[in-house]
C-alpha cells in the first residue's frame, strides 16, 4: 500500500505540472498542500470539501477539468481503489455538476 500512495502521490504532482504547462495555472496552493501533507490526504480534502476549490474552479473556466483530483480519481482504477464508494461518488457528482465528460468512469 505504501507503494500505491508514494506512487499517488507522483501522479498528485504530475497535474500540478501539466496544470501549470498546458492550462497555464500554477496551483499553487494545491502544491502548498501536497508538500505539507500527502497526495491522499490533498485528495480526500478537496473532494470531501462542500464546494469545490479556487483550483477546480480555474480549471473548469480553462476547460481543463480533466487535470483535476476529481477527474483523475474516478477514471484510473488504480487510484480509485484508495478511496471509498462515497468518495467516489462525490467526486463524479462534481463532475458531473460540471458537464465533465470523462474518458470512462470507474465503476
Amino acid at each position: 500500500m505504501a507503494d500505491r500512495n508514494a506512487a499517488f502521490d507522483q501522479a498528485m504532482f504530475e497535474i500540478y505540472r501539466r496544470a501549470k504547462d498546458e492550462a497555464n495555472y500554477p496551483a499553487n496552493i494545491f502544491l502548498k498542500m501536497l508538500t505539507d501533507t500527502d497526495g491522499l490526504t490533498t485528495a480526500r480534502t478537496l473532494i470531501n470539501s462542500p464546494k469545490p476549490s479556487d483550483g477546480y474552479t480555474a480549471l473548469y473556466l480553462k476547460g481543463r477539468l480533466d487535470l483535476t483530483v476529481e477527474a483523475v480519481v474516478t477514471e484510473s482504477q488504480q487510484w480509485s481503489a484508495l478511496f471509498t464508494d462515497e468518495e467516489i461518488q462525490k467526486a463524479k457528482k462534481r463532475l458531473i455538476d460540471y458537464q465533465y465528460k470523462p474518458k470512462t468512469w470507474v465503476s
